[in-house]
């Protein structure tokens, strides 16, 4: 899906093993910068790289045009193809120091983060080229270029990406979607991200984010945001409420405020139950008055 002047969108459908009868549809959007050289945000799960390239030789490009593969962050349904995409164009792969680690070693990441069906969503490691730093500008061979900014929370070194004289936001995982899995690292560190994505978006006109379709127009794009953190906000006042009730913490914890927000069973589960802890941790920090 074109979204702007040679930038694209590509949704990329997969399912998430929760049990031998269970599969939890879930999709991710990647973004395909189309200039002299191509550039690829993200690369989805395992497998991608097939929709990927066929996406680009519709377009009338050549897959090993690609000479830049951006990792937002190391998480499975970001990194899973990048293994394929680098072995078969031979792109510079580029990610934060703080992501570097799980991109490079990925059952590290399995083993601290253990995602349903992560061997299904991963292919491997991949070796990370050059290391993206707070408001570096990138030049993404031709006229196009990005700013990329530090929007941690998610998870310690995810990133967005500002998409010089194009008026477009590019968010990754930063801002969540209300009523979707609670999945971060750090709650007030996700809010404060949020409020940096909202100083950067009053001048955006066309949002992309990793979680769903592109938005359009200042004023759709503000209430998106400020949905997102209200959520956090929603969730972060319902787990102080479990908690005082019961002095639960864990996967206690997880039941009752995932019960409390009406979010499906399968939300009770230990990357949930992290998020929640990291309210905890971040009390008093908050702000939810009028919730």
């Amino acid at each position: 899906m074109l979204v702007a002047r040679n930038i694209h969108t590509i949704e990329v459908p997969f399912q998430v093993p929760l049990g031998p009868d269970q599969l939890l549809p879930r999709s991710v959007f990647v973004t395909l910068i189309f200039d002299r050289d191509l550039t690829l945000v993200d690369s989805g799960i395992a497998g991608a790289h097939l929709p990927i390239f066929q996406y680009i030789r519709d377009a009338g490009r050549d897959p090993e045009e690609i000479s830049t593969l951006i990792l937002s962050h190391s998480h499975p349904d970001h990194i899973g193809s990048a293994g394929t995409i680098r072995a078969l164009t031979g792109c510079t792969v580029l990610a934060t120091p703080l992501e570097k680690e799980w991109i490079e070693d990925t059952e590290k990441q399995k083993r601290a983060r253990p995602v349903p069906g992560f061997n299904t969503l991963v292919e491997g490691p991949v070796k990370v080229d050059g290391l993206l730093e707070d408001n570096q500008l990138i030049e993404l061979g031709g006229e196009t270029r990005c700013r990329v900014l530090a929007t941690p929370g998610h998870s310690r070194g995810s990133v967005s990406l500002l998409f010089a004289g194009r008026q477009l936001l590019f968010t990754g995982d930063a801002l969540p979607c209300p009523g979707d899995l609670p999945i971060y690292e750090d709650i007030a560190v996700s809010l404060r991200s949020i409020d940096r994505i909202s100083e950067l978006a009053r001048d955006v006109d066309t949002l992309l984010s990793s979680w769903e379709a592109p938005v359009y127009g200042r004023e759709r794009i503000n209430r998106r945001i400020e949905a997102g953190g209200a959520y956090l906000k929603k969730i972060h006042a319902a787990v102080l409420r479990g908690h005082d009730q019961q002095r639960e913490t864990g996967m206690a914890l997880c039941r009752r405020v995932a019960a409390d927000l009406g979010l499906p069973p399968f939300a009770v589960n230990p990357l949930v139950a992290a998020a929640f802890m990291s309210s905890l941790e971040a009390a008093g920090q908050i702000d939810i008055a009028g919730l």
